[in-house]
């Protein structure tokens, strides 16, 4: 049952509506005052306002901008006497459904509320289609439609309520940390504890003391036993991160570890059963790391029992837009304005395209969140982005992206024609200056525009 919102600051107007649109199956709500629905608006699911326009304190329009600015969607119906007929079209511009003239007809107006009811119906029902879509492409908090992002949710959702050790590979900023949250939280040991260690953040002699623990005056300073974080972790999951940086002889301890699965605090002797599930990842290839003795073998085997890849940012650019949304909504959030940003403008997405991302995900991220504190308005316009990253995006040159069949004069005609094409866009059209960006002459311009079919681009654009 749909409920519409009755504001009319004369109380007989509200109950005559009301009985109008009861009988019609509608549930309705009543305020007499701009405010009054406002506080309704707060607290209720609404699917139509229907307003009177002139009202004491806040008016039609007053009303009509505040919904509409906590729901764009939300259609609102504004009633007005012939003498404010000009004011209704002046709300029809600002976003109102429609308007009806008092005295009404009854027909007209149940015409009129159940049109605008059905079109918010399938905007809700858009909005949960959209919300169950994104939902299946997110695991905990990791975002990708892509099908190499695909591949990476079903071994997890498989794996995660095993025991068996995960080793993950991926470049820095994939989101290695969030696989391994997700592996934890969606297993039988997500109530248990989740402990993540960075092991090219320590020492290797702080190391082994942070994963093993320590005995009382087992070296200088170490004036009180300490537990490890394999027996913190007892019971749950260990992510030991950067597991490519460990020291050959932290190395044995962990293999020994994972044969036994018993520890030994260093400075001691008792043997200490653990049980957990170990995750562990890498921005390097431990089969290499392995070849150059950098690791053992023997471990990289225990280690490997399940592997996942997370592929970089540029091999899955289809994520980048539901990406672009997450990030937006999250600090949008947590800025200090009135007008939330709420999306991004096609040039700037454009630009996110074109770039080649080194730092992948987390500086994604980072991009947006500068972005998101320093527009001015609602939408993040190119402006808002980093010179620096303005200019690599506009430098990348994505060879990775040409067919290998391609051939050489097509692809060096195409880089070309965009090259031509960005320059007289970044010199106003003027040719002469167009050419000097290019480092060519003017006469040798205006024949590769002729070649390319470019005369008439500034008109078409």
């Amino acid at each position: 049952m749909e409920t519409v919102l009755i504001v009319d600051d004369e109380a007989n107007y509200t109950l005559i509506l009301s009985a109008i649109l009861e009988d019609e199956g509608f549930e309705t709500l009543t305020a007499n005052s701009g405010p009054d629905a406002l506080e309704i608006l707060s607290e209720s699911d609404v699917d139509l306002v229907l307003t009177d326009m002139k009202m004491p304190v806040m008016d039609g329009i007053d009303l009509l901008e505040r919904v509409k600015k906590e729901d764009a969607d939300l259609p609102v119906i504004m009633m007005t006497a012939h003498g404010t007929v000009e004011k209704a079209v002046e709300a029809m511009r600002k976003g109102a459904y429609n308007y009806i003239l008092k005295p009404f007809d009854n027909q007209q107006l149940v015409l009129y509320v159940n049109k605008a009811v059905s079109m918010y119906r399938i905007v809700k029902e858009n909005r949960l289609l959209r919300d169950t879509v994104e939902n299946r492409y997110n695991f905990g908090n990791i975002i990708g439609k892509s099908k190499a992002m695909q591949d990476v949710f079903h071994i997890v959702r498989k794996v995660a309520p095993a025991a068996a050790t995960v080793l993950i590979e991926g470049a820095s900023g994939t989101g290695k940390e969030l696989v391994a949250n997700a592996l934890h939280f969606n297993s039988p040991r997500k109530n248990k504890p989740f402990i993540a260690v960075n092991c090219s953040a320590l020492a290797s002699s702080l190391l082994e003391s942070e994963l093993f623990g320590h005995e009382k005056g087992a070296f200088t300073g170490a004036s009180t036993m300490k537990k490890g974080r394999f027996e913190i972790a007892d019971g749950g999951t260990l992510f030991l991160d950067e597991i490519g940086e460990l020291s050959p002889g932290v190395q044995v301890k962990l293999l020994r570890v994972l044969q036994e699965w018993i520890i030994e605090r260093v400075g001691g002797v008792k043997p200490i059963s653990v049980n957990i599930r170990l995750v562990v990842a890498t921005n390097k290839s431990l089969r290499e790391e392995v070849a150059k003795g950098n690791f053992r073998e023997d471990l990289f085997f225990r280690l490997n029992v399940v592997p996942i890849t997370l592929p970089p940012l540029r091999e899955r650019l289809e994520d980048i837009r539901p990406l672009v949304r997450h990030f937006v909504a999250k600090y949008s959030n947590e800025r200090y304005s009135d007008a939330p940003v709420t999306g991004i403008d096609r040039d700037v997405e454009q630009l996110l395209y074109e770039y080649d991302w080194p730092g992948n995900v987390r500086e994604l991220e980072n991009v947006i969140e500068r972005a998101v504190v320093m527009s001015p308005e609602e939408t993040i316009q190119v402006s808002d982005l980093p010179k620096d990253f303005i200019e690599s995006a506009h430098n990348t040159l994505h060879l990775d992206g040409i067919p290998v069949e391609a051939k050489l004069y097509e692809t060096l005609a195409l880089v070309e024609k965009n090259m031509i094409v960005r320059a007289l866009k970044k010199a106003n059209y003027i040719q002469a200056h167009a050419a000097n960006l290019l480092g060519i002459g003017k006469s040798g311009l205006n024949q590769k525009i002729k070649k390319y079919g470019l005369l008439n681009k500034k008109k078409a654009g």
